[in-house]
């Protein structure tokens, strides 16, 4: 008895240690000075850091996960432009602007007068999107997660319920503050690619058919309130939902995935670089410059 009450203790010891060295260097790659000169600067979530698409980008914080082949690198080759990446998965709107992730000042910080370019992609951590997708899909599933899931998640939120006040004022709110900061620097919001059918389901979904109609509510609503706060504070829309209404999680080029891999309802590589490309012919319009 005394040998395993001090195996678990040690157990313990080991846990905690391994904690404080985790978050300790988080705290030090929070702290690491920013490249220079902030030509373009991405900003937004994990569909912006390109979670699960690549090897991690140099200098991303382990916990943001940038990927060396996310929309935001892409980009940056097309244009030639150097690229400094502040995205992170799991952030939400109020990250961006105000920080406290992960130890991070806000996503902003890196904006400034010689910024000439700066891309958004955010807000679906904000209302659960993703996450209540990733659940749903779990709670079909076998495994001891889905089994959790199951029998503590109380299911996702009503489509009112969810706070898009708040996410389109602090998103209008960034932009304008990117428009303070980098007076001749271009902000473009990319939406979310379309990850549902525009009816129905499929087995790469796992979800029933009301549980599909439900979030292709959400993801309406999100692409509906990403443009409102765009337009409002002057930024450039490319509406990667409308765009890739074709190529969805259900069809045979998909843009983002479904319920598989290391981040299950995110981009694609394919879909990374079709957001990329579409920001890239926008851009290269003189037409429709701000």
């Amino acid at each position: 008895m005394r040998r395993m009450r001090t195996g678990c203790l040690g157990l313990l010891a080991s846990l905690a240690i391994l904690a404080l060295a985790a978050d300790a260097l988080a705290w030090w790659q929070a702290r690491r000075p920013l490249p220079a000169p902030p030509t373009y600067v991405a900003m937004g979530s994990s569909f912006a850091a390109g979670a699960g698409l690549g090897s991690l980008a140099p200098g991303s914080p382990w916990l943001c996960a940038r990927s060396t082949a996310g929309y935001p690198p892409q980009l940056a080759r097309m244009l030639k432009l150097p690229l400094t990446d502040m995205s992170c998965g799991g952030a939400v709107t109020h990250h961006l602007l105000h920080g406290g992730q992960f130890f991070q000042g806000p996503q902003l910080r890196a904006v400034g007068p010689a910024t000439r370019l700066v891309t958004i992609t955010v807000g679906g951590n904000d209302v659960g999107y993703i996450g209540d997708l990733s659940l749903l899909a779990a709670r079909h599933s076998h495994s001891l997660w889905g089994w959790l899931v199951r029998s503590f998640w109380p299911g996702p939120e009503p489509v009112e319920a969810r706070d898009w006040t708040t996410l389109e004022r602090e998103l209008a709110a960034t932009i304008t503050a990117v428009h303070r900061q980098a007076p001749a620097g271009r902000v473009v919001v990319a939406t979310y690619p379309a990850i549902l059918p525009p009816r129905g389901t499929c087995p790469a979904l796992a979800l029933t058919a009301n549980e599909a109609a439900l979030m292709r509510t959400v993801g309406d609503r999100l692409a509906a309130t990403t443009r409102a706060a765009a337009t409002k504070a002057g930024a450039t829309v490319i509406d990667m939902t409308a765009l890739g209404q074709a190529h969805n999680a259900c069809a045979t080029q998909p843009w983002a995935r479904g319920y598989a891999g290391i981040a299950p309802f995110h981009p694609t590589l394919v879909g990374a670089h079709a957001t990329a490309t579409a920001i890239a012919i926008t851009l290269r319009s003189p037409a429709r410059k701000r």
